[in-house]
This record gives structure tokens, C-alpha cells and sequence, in this order.
């Protein structure tokens, strides 16, 4: 009862208080303009088609079809002017170009000037379609274009129904003259029987006097084998005696050809053998002295050896004391370098000493009068310049100790590439000493076979001289056995052309007498077979006489009528059965535009009504909840309320079920009502931010327009998390298809969204402390 108190207090006091009251009664219709305007504007846009301007342009000229003048684009204009689709206007090309121009024309329709005569063209060889031109002004009004599209098919269809009627008429006319031919072709079918008669006894003596020809034939052919088998023998021997004294004359002649060659090659090896025998008596002679010469090279490598062994053994000592001197000028560096240090520090200290007698005699002038302490003064200054100069002589000798070294590492490292070096030439030397001795072993072997050489060298200039004789001899006998081969082959090659010609004759006789025979064969099996076709000609030729009787009867019965015409132009009609039939474009979008305006109505009630305040002072979080939910909870059951009333009786929307459409606009509204509440009580100014970005999403992903397929797939995944979803499918159900267990199903989640969010409007006022002045102030300011 508290709660109820409180509500009644801030209602009095919005009521009055003007600045208040009347927003809070305007923003009551805002879904009334929301669904019932914007329903109103496209309730029925088909039914207004003919206020629509259309520009339609006929050009065609016209044309002759089977001896009748076909007019497709008069009967077109004829038919538009008969319909009511759009508001035509009859123009020519410039005028419905310069109205397209000037917007005054939402599209135009051009008939061109051979759209008759391409239409004649069906029967052609290469048929040409006929076309009509449709430029839609897309720019000016995107959807008129798209109904346009739809219109032009609907007029497609129809001049093709006209176009299609003057073709049946032409081919049934067609079928009339086809009657009479029949009957004729018929007679002359008889007539074709009485002579298939005749050639059947005609075909009957032709096939036995061909069965006597083809036996003559037969034996023709069977003496005639064995004469062209002997031909073709005697002929493959005469080819084979023509090939083979052909190539023995073509042998001889190469042969004493390359005899010559061969001869001649025999006197220059002749002449080349005395030659060869003088060069190698010079070449004896060098061969000795070589083995001279290489005893002596064995003995001079022999020293050679000797000499860089004694290297090698000087290179080993040289690298051992190398190595010494650098551990020695280590050590030295090592021992001048701390000498140096301590030196550093000696100098440092004697420096420190002087600054310090000088620093106690200028603060005593006594002393500084007294000659000792003057001595001594000077005494320290000198130590410390001493020291300084010991401690830098130290350093350049520390230096020098370092670069000594460094040096004598250098050295080592010198003198064990000495030392390797001095190895490898050894090896080399001994290497040089072994090839030495392997050379003079060959030198005498080389000797030795240049005797050898020598001696053979004489015998082969004898036996040249015995070879240039028998070839002279050889030379002669081959010129006459050439000239013989000659002949041979002559002899040969005119046996060939002899008997190629013979077996040449042979083998046309018998392909004649073959040929014979199987063209007699085919006569007379052609023959067989002109007997049996004449049979069927004959048979066939008194069936086609009948046949062709009954077709020209069957011909005759057709009678060319207009229902017969236009079957054959629209064989196929379409029966259209809707299911959950839609009237108009209004009672399709009611349930989108009623839920939009349900949303916008209640993000409304949240400017001008305060969210978390109540006039009555001392008010609790709970009666404060319960005072701003009642508020709200009432907003929006007027708001529906109004929507509804105006949906089905202003604008006479057609529903399965008034009570249902009440009950689930109630719904809705509530819904959609606490969800904004919520928002806007836990986050103020964003909270609104939150609910218009919301409704911006819904608007996309509810399928409330388009259908659910035809969003990109991202936004897919939002449409079952949002609360529009399920009121744009409820209302379609109670409105259009009747499904009440798919509505209760759609309540009842909208249900769950709205106790949801109430729950959170619930626990702010039960969290939160009272607001703070400041923000009492930021609600006033805003609903004033």
C-alpha cells in the first residue's frame, strides 16, 4: 500500500505540473505515428500503379507473315491501353527521352522499328528474337525500376501470346492444304503398287542370270592362280639378280677405287718407313745421352737430400729457442708492467708529499722562513719530478716489453712455418731423388727399345717395297673384274623391267577376273536383295496408299478455331495458390512498424519521465522502484493500446484473433518498455546511447523486411539474442498465419527478456543509496 501511496503522490504531481504532463501525453502516441503513418504511406502501394508515370514509344513498321500484315507493336499499344497497370503516356522517342531527362518519367518502354519483322523470322534458318527496349530511371526511384522489370515480363508474355496466335493460325491453314495433298499422295501411292509388281518379276530373272555369270567367273578365277604365282617367282628372282649385280658392279667399282687410294697410301708409308729409320738412328743417339744426363741428376739429388736434412734439424732448434725467448719477454712484460704500476704509485705519492709540505709552509710563515724546511721543500718537489719521470721511463719500457713479445710470438709463429717448410722440402728433395733414379731406369729401358726399333724400322722399308708390287699387279686384274660387273648389272636390270611387266600383266588379269567375280557375286546377292525390297515396295506401297487415305480424312476433320488458336498460344496457365495469403504491403509490415514503434515509444517515456525520483518525500529504494515501474508499465499499455486501436480500426488490419493481437501488443510494449528501463536507470545518458545502438540491430536482424537468409551471416548469429525478433514473429503469427503455439512460444521469451531486465531495474533502487543532489538536478533540468 506504501508503494501504491507513493505512485499516487507523482502522479498528482505530474499532472500538475504542465511541463510535465503534457510530454508525457504526447509521447503516449508516438507509436501511434510510428506504425499507424508509416503503415498508412505503404498500406496498399500496387493499388495507386496507374498514377505512375510510363513513357511507351512504338516504332515498329510493321511486316508481312504468310500473305497477312503482322502489326506486334500496334497490338501492344492496343493492349496497354486496355490495362490500367501504370499511367501510359504514348510519346515519341525525343519526348520520352527528354522526360526521362527531366524526372518525368519513372521508365519508358521502346517498341523498335523490325520488332514485327524479327518476329516473322520463327520458321528461318537462323531465327532472330524480337525485342522490346526497357530503360527504367533507376536514379529517380530505385523500386519503381524493379516494378517495372515485373511489368515488362507480364508484357513480354502477352506480345508473345499475340506473335505465338499468328503462327498458329498459319501452320492450321498449313494443315487444311496438307488434307488435299494427302488425298492425291494417296492415288499416286496405288499407282506406285501396280509398278512395285512389275519390278518384283523383273528383279526375279535378273537374280538367276547373275547366279550363271558368278560360277563362270568362279572358274575364270582358279586357272588364272597358278600362271601369276610363276610370274611373281620368276620376277622376285629377276629383282633379286638385278640388286645383287648391281651391288657386285658397285663393289668393284669402290673397290678399285679405294685400290688406288690404297697404292698410293703404300708409296708414301714406303717413303715414310726410310724416314722413320733415319729419325730413329737420331733418336738412339739422344736416348744415350739422356741416360746420362739422369745418372748424373741421381747423383746431384743425392747431395740435395743430404743438405735439407741438416735444414730441417737447424729449423727444429731454431723454434725450440724461439719458443723460450717468448716465454722470457713474457715474463719480462709481466714483471716491467707491476714495475710500472708500482712506480705510478711511488710517483703519486712523492707528488702528494710535496703538495703537502708546500700546503703546511704556505700556512706557517715561520717555518716557510726556516732553510730547512725550504730544503726540504725543494728536496720533495724533486722526488716527486724524479719519480714522475721513473714512473714514465717504467711505462715505455713496459711498452717496449710488450712489443718484444709480441715479436718474439711472431718469430715462433715464423719459425714453425720454417720449420714445416724445411719438412716438406725434405720430402720434396727425397721425392725429386726417387723420380731421378725411376728416370734414368727408364732412360736406358728407352735406349734399349729405340735398338730394337731401329732394327724393325729396316725390315718394314723392305717389306713396302715387295707391298707397292703386288698392288701395281692387284690394281690391273680389278679394273677387269670391274668392267665385267658393269655389264652384269645391265644384263640384270633389263631381266627385272622384262618380268616386271609380266607379272604386272598377270596380276591385272587376275584382279580383273577376282573383281569379276565379286562384282557377279554382288549382282547377284543385290539382285536377292531387289527381289525382297521389291516384295516390300510392293506390300508397303498399298499400305501407304491406305495410310495416306486416312490421313488425309484425319486432316480434313481439323477446323480451325479461336479457342483451338489460343491453346496453341498459352498451352500452360498458372494457378497461383497462396498459402497464408498477405492482402497488402501494410498487413506485411505491421508486425515490423508496430514493433518499431512499441521501441521508440518507450525510449521516449525515458526523456520526459524521471527515472529513479519520487515526489513523495521519505520514499523508500522498493517504493521508488515500484512508483517508476507502475509509471512506465502504464505509459506503455496506453501506448499499445492506441497502436492497436488504430492498426485494426483505423487502418482495418485483418488478424486471426483481436484478443491475442491485444494481449500480445501488451506484451511487447512492456517488454520492450522495462528493457529501456533498465538501461536507463543503471547508465543514465548512455543507457539511451545503449538502447537506440539496440535498436539498431534489431531493425537489421529481426527479418522484419527481408528475410533472415539474405543478411550477411555475421548478423545471423544477433538475431535470436534480441527481444524485436521474437515480436516481429509473434505478430506475424497472430496477424497472417494463425500459428498460436508459435506466438505463445514468442510471448513467453519476451516475457523472460521483460522479467529480466525488471530484475535489474530491482536491484539498482535495492544497491544504490538515494542519488545525490546533483543528480536530482540532472533529471529536473532534462525533464523541464
Amino acid at each position: 500500500m506504501k508503494s501504491l501511496s507513493v505512485f499516487a503522490k507523482d502522479m498528482r504531481a505530474a499532472f500538475r505540473n504542465p511541463k510535465l504532463f503534457i510530454p508525457m501525453l504526447v509521447v503516449l502516441f508516438i507509436p501511434v505515428l510510428y506504425s499507424g503513418l508509416f503503415l498508412k504511406a505503404f498500406w496498399d502501394p500496387y493499388g495507386k500503379m496507374n498514377e505512375l508515370p510510363v513513357a511507351v514509344v512504338n516504332q515498329d513498321k510493321g511486316a508481312q507473315y504468310e500473305g497477312k500484315q503482322l502489326d506486334a507493336g500496334k497490338d501492344l499499344v492496343e493492349e496497354l491501353k486496355k490495362t490500367d497497370g501504370f499511367q501510359w503516356n504514348f510519346v515519341s522517342r525525343e519526348e520520352a527521352e527528354a522526360g526521362l531527362d527531366d524526372n518525368k518519367y519513372y521508365m519508358a518502354i521502346i517498341v523498335p522499328e523490325d520488332f514485327s519483322s524479327k518476329a516473322t523470322t520463327l520458321l528461318d534458318e537462323h531465327p532472330t528474337p524480337a525485342q522490346i527496349v526497357f530503360e527504367p530511371n533507376a536514379g529517380y526511384n530505385f523500386l519503381s525500376a524493379q516494378i517495372g522489370t515485373t511489368a515488362v515480363k507480364d508484357i513480354r508474355t502477352k506480345v508473345s501470346e499475340k506473335v505465338t496466335e499468328a503462327y498458329t493460325e498459319s501452320v492450321l491453314d498449313k494443315i487444311s492444304e496438307i488434307s488435299g495433298g494427302l488425298g492425291e499422295a494417296g492415288s499416286g501411292a496405288s499407282k506406285l503398287a501396280d509398278g512395285a509388281g512389275k519390278l518384283d518379276e523383273g528383279a526375279a530373272k535378273l537374280h538367276d542370270n547373275l547366279l550363271v555369270l558368278t560360277d563362270g567367273a568362279g572358274k575364270l578365277l582358279d586357272g588364272v592362280q597358278p600362271l601369276t604365282k610363276g610370274v611373281s617367282d620368276l620376277n622376285n628372282g629377276a629383282a633379286q639378280l638385278k640388286t645383287g649385280s648391281g651391288t657386285l658392279a658397285s663393289g668393284l667399282q669402290q673397290l678399285s677405287a679405294a685400290h688406288k687410294q690404297l697404292a698410293a697410301g703404300v708409296n708414301s708409308a714406303s717413303a715414310g718407313s726410310k724416314k722413320l729409320n733415319a729419325g730413329l738412328q737420331q733418336s738412339l743417339t739422344g736416348a744415350q745421352k739422356l741416360q746420362a744426363g739422369t745418372q748424373s741428376a741421381v747423383e746431384g739429388s743425392a747431395k740435395l737430400q743430404t743438405g735439407a736434412q741438416s735444414v730441417a734439424a737447424g729449423a727444429d732448434k731454431l723454434a725450440t729457442g724461439l719458443n723460450s725467448a717468448v716465454e722470457g719477454s713474457g715474463q719480462l712484460a709481466t714483471g716491467l708492467k707491476a714495475s710500472s704500476d708500482g712506480s705510478a704509485k711511488v710517483a703519486d705519492a712523492a707528488k702528494s708529499l710535496s703538495q703537502g709540505l708546500q700546503a703546511l709552509a704556505q700556512s706557517n710563515p715561520q717555518l716557510a722562513a726556516d732553510p730547512n724546511v725550504q730544503k726540504l721543500v725543494a728536496g720533495a718537489a724533486a722526488v716527486a719530478q724524479g719519480s714522475a719521470q721513473v714512473s714514465q721511463s717504467q711505462q715505455q719500457l713496459s711498452a717496449g716489453a710488450a712489443a718484444l713479445h709480441s715479436g718474439s710470438q711472431q718469430l715462433a709463429e715464423g719459425a714453425k712455418s720454417l720449420n714445416a717448410g724445411s719438412k716438406q722440402l725434405a720430402a720434396g728433395i727425397d721425392s725429386l731423388h726417387s723420380g731421378a733414379v725411376q728416370l734414368n731406369t727408364g732412360a736406358g729401358q728407352l735406349a734399349q727399345g729405340q735398338k730394337q726399333l731401329s732394327a724393325g724400322a729396316s725390315e718394314l722399308t723392305a717389306g713396302f717395297t715387295k707391298l707397292n708390287a703386288g698392288m701395281t699387279q692387284f690394281g690391273t686384274k680389278l679394273g677387269e673384274a670391274a668392267a665385267g660387273g658393269s655389264k652384269l648389272a645391265q644384263g640384270g636390270a633389263a631381266l627385272e623391267a622384262g618380268t616386271s611387266k609380266l607379272l604386272s600383266g598377270a596380276g591385272q588379269l587376275s584382279g580383273g577376273i577376282s573383281s569379276l567375280a565379286d562384282g557377279s557375286q554382288k549382282l547377284a546377292d543385290g539382285a536377292g536383295e531387289l527381289k525382297t525390297g521389291a516384295d516390300q515396295l510392293k506390300d508397303g506401297s498399298k499400305e501407304l496408299a491406305t495410310k495416306l487415305g486416312d490421313a488425309a480424312t484425319q486432316t480434313a476433320n481439323v477446323k480451325k478455331t479461336d479457342e483451338m488458336v489460343s491453346m496453341f498460344a498459352e498451352p500452360v496457365q498458372v494457378e497461383t495458390k497462396t498459402l497464408n495469403a498477405v492482402p497488402n504491403y501494410g498487413t506485411g509490415f505491421t508486425p515490423y512498424f508496430l514493433s518499431l514503434g512499441l521501441f521508440v515509444g518507450a525510449l521516449i517515456c525515458t526523456i520526459v519521465v524521471p527515472m529513479r525520483e519520487s515526489e513523495a518525500e521519505g520514499a523508500t529504494r522498493f517504493n521508488r522502484f515500484m512508483s517508476r515501474t507502475l509509471t512506465f508499465t502504464g505509459m506503455s499499455l496506453i501506448q499499445s493500446l492506441l497502436a492497436a486501436l488504430i492498426v485494426l480500426y483505423g487502418l482495418k488490419l485483418e488478424v486471426h484473433s483481436k484478443p491475442l493481437f491485444f494481449l500480445f501488443t501488451f506484451v511487447t510494449g512492456l517488454t520492450f518498455m522495462w528493457i529501456i528501463q533498465a538501461l536507463v536507470t543503471w547508465l543514465d545518458q548512455p543507457g539511451r546511447f545503449v538502447a537506440i545502438v539496440l535498436l539498431i540491430f534489431q531493425l537489421t536482424t529481426s527479418a522484419g523486411t527481408f528475410p533472415l537468409e539474405l543478411i550477411p551471416n555475421w548478423m545471423k548469429g544477433l538475431n535470436p539474442l534480441l527481444p524485436m525478433t521474437y515480436s516481429v514473429r509473434g505478430f506475424k503469427s497472430v496477424i497472417s498465419t494463425g500459428d498460436y503455439s508459435a506466438m505463445w512460444s514468442d510471448l513467453g521469451i519476451l516475457a523472460i527478456f521483460a522479467v529480466g531486465f525488471l530484475a535489474l531495474t530491482l536491484i539498482y533502487f535495492l544497491t544504490r543509496n538515494r542519488d545525490t543532489q546533483a543528480g536530482v538536478k540532472s533529471e529536473q533540468v532534462m525533464n523541464v
